[in-house]
């Protein structure tokens, strides 16, 4: 069975964006192929569960994975950072091989 961990911080987060908005069972993470390394995360809110997703929740909140994008984010965290002035969602992927030296995109 495929695992995903939301950490405390990005629950946090995705709750209060949610709130925010007004709307929304939670957090889409996919992935594409993109960048010099192959692959890029993608976030959009998820506004409704679609037959093909897998619906994770942990603190609260949830985060719901395409099928076909589970097998490269299987085992990872998903965490809400704070350094300096930016503040961004990060995965901790123990599926990546390789990332590109400006982190954009990332090898399975």
């Amino acid at each position: 069975m495929a695992t995903l961990t939301i950490t405390q911080d990005a629950a946090k987060q995705i709750r209060h964006v949610l709130d925010e908005r007004g709307q929304g069972l939670g957090l889409r993470v996919s992935v594409k192929p993109s960048g010099c390394s192959g692959y890029s995360y993608v976030l959009d809110f998820a506004d409704e569960a679609k037959p093909d997703e897998i619906r994770f929740e942990e603190h609260g909140a949830c985060v719901y994975v395409d099928a076909e994008a589970l097998a490269m984010l299987d085992g990872s965290e998903v965490d809400y950072v704070s350094e300096g002035l930016n503040r961004y969602f990060r995965f901790n992927n123990p599926n990546v091989k390789d990332e590109c030296g400006c982190g954009e995109s990332f090898t399975v």
